[in-house]
C-alpha cells in the first residue's frame, strides 16, 4: 500500500526529499488511513451481512405464517415437559377451548399408563382428529408416548387421530402476554401454551399473529442484528401475509384484524365488540355501522375481509365492493 501511495505522488525518483516523503506516506497509511478504511469496510460488511440475515429471517417467518392450515378439526395440543409434566389442551374446530390437564409420564413420576388412559379418554370424549405436539424439550419422548397410545387404541373406537410435531416458538411468550390473559383469564399460564400449540396446527397465521414477530424465533443469532430494522421487516412480513390470505370477518380475533390494511388495534377491538353485541356480519357494508370506522378505513380494509355465506356472494372473494358493479 505504501508503494502505491509513493507511485501516486511520484516519490522514489532519487530526489532529496524522497526519504522524508516515504516516511510521511508510511505514517499516513499506518496512523490515519488504515484504521479508518478498515472500520469503514467492516461496517459495510456488517451492514450487508445484517441485511442478508434479516431477509433470511423474513423468509423463515413467511414460511411459518403461510404454512398450510389443518382446518377446522378438533385438536389436542401437547406442550412437552419432563419434570414439569406434559400440558394438554383440547380445542374444537373453531379453536374454542374444551378441556385442559397436565400429565406426568416421565421421571420422577413415570405415570405412563395413567397418561395414556387420560389422553385416550379425552380423544374419545371430544372426538379429537389431530394431535399437535410442540417441538421443545421432551418432544420425541412425548411423540413415542402418543404413538404407543394410538397403537393400543382398539380399531372399533373409530379413526385414530393424526399426530403432527409443530414449532412451539413463541408459545411461552404468548402464554404470559396480555392477549392470552384476556382470552383465558382463569387458565394457568403453563396451559395456555398447549392451547396455542393446538391452534397453530389448525391455523398457523391466525395464531402466530398474536405473538410479537421477533419472539417467534425465526433463525439463529437474530438478536445480534439491528433490532429496529429486524422488527420493521418482520412486521411488514406479517401484514403482507395477513392481507395476502385475507381474514374471515366473522371469526377473526382482534389481533388478526389489527393486521389488516386500514385497521389497527382500536378499530379491530371495535369490530369484535360490534360482532359480539350484534352477531355476525351479513355483508361487508355492515362494517360502516361499526363505531369509528369511516368510509376511508372501509375503502382500505374491505377487500381483505371475507364473509362466507353472507347476503352478497362476492363478499367471500378478494373483489373489492367498489368493483361489484
Amino acid at each position: 500500500v505504501e508503494r502505491m501511495i509513493a507511485d501516486a505522488y511520484a516519490i522514489g525518483r532519487q530526489l532529496p526529499g524522497d526519504r522524508w516523503l516515504m516516511e510521511v506516506a508510511g505514517w499516513t497509511w499506518r496512523i490515519k488511513l488504515s484504521l479508518h478504511l478498515t472500520l469503514d469496510l467492516m461496517r459495510d460488511l456488517r451492514e450487508r451481512a445484517e441485511e442478508e440475515a434479516i431477509q433470511v429471517f423474513a423468509r423463515n417467518l413467511k414460511d411459518l405464517l403461510l404454512a398450510a392450515p389443518a382446518g377446522s378439526r378438533a385438536t389436542m395440543g401437547l406442550d412437552p415437559g419432563i419434570r414439569t409434566g406434559v400440558k394438554v389442551a383440547v380445542v374444537d374446530g373453531t379453536g374454542k377451548l374444551l378441556a385442559t390437564t397436565t400429565v406426568y409420564p416421565f421421571p420422577p413420576k413415570n405415570d405412563v399408563r395413567g397418561t395414556q388412559a387420560e389422553l385416550a379418554k379425552l380423544i374419545r370424549l371430544h372426538k379429537v382428529e389431530l394431535i399437535s405436539i410442540g417441538n421443545g424439550t421432551g418432544s420425541r419422548e412425548t411423540e413415542r408416548l402418543v404413538t404407543d397410545m394410538l397403537s393400543d387404541m382398539p380399531a372399533e373406537s373409530g379413526p385414530k387421530p393424526l399426530k403432527v410435531i409443530v414449532s412451539e416458538a413463541g408459545a411461552s411468550v404468548y402464554s404470559a402476554s396480555a392477549t392470552a390473559a384476556a382470552e383465558f383469564p382463569g387458565l394457568d399460564v403453563s396451559l395456555r401454551g398447549a392451547v396455542s400449540i393446538a391452534r397453530r396446527l389448525q391455523d398457523p397465521l391466525a395464531e402466530l399473529v398474536k405473538i410479537e414477530p421477533k419472539s417467534i424465533g425465526v433463525g439463529q443469532y437474530q438478536h445480534d442484528v439491528d433490532q429496529y430494522r429486524l422488527g420493521r421487516s418482520l412486521e411488514a412480513v406479517v401484514e403482507d401475509a395477513v392481507n395476502a390470505v385475507g381474514v374471515d370477518l366473522n371469526t377473526a380475533s382482534a389481533p388478526l384484524l389489527a393486521r389488516v390494511s386500514g385497521l389497527g388495534a382500536s378499530l379491530a377491538e371495535a369490530i369484535t365488540a360490534h360482532r359480539d353485541a350484534n352477531g355476525p356480519f351479513a355483508s361487508r357494508r355492515d362494517l360502516l355501522k361499526v363505531s369509528r370506522l369511516g368510509p376511508r378505513a372501509f375503502e382500505q380494509c374491505a377487500g381483505f375481509l371475507r364473509i362466507a355465506n353472507g347476503t352478497e356472494p362476492l363478499d367471500a372473494s378478494a373483489v373489492h365492493p367498489e368493483a361489484y358493479g
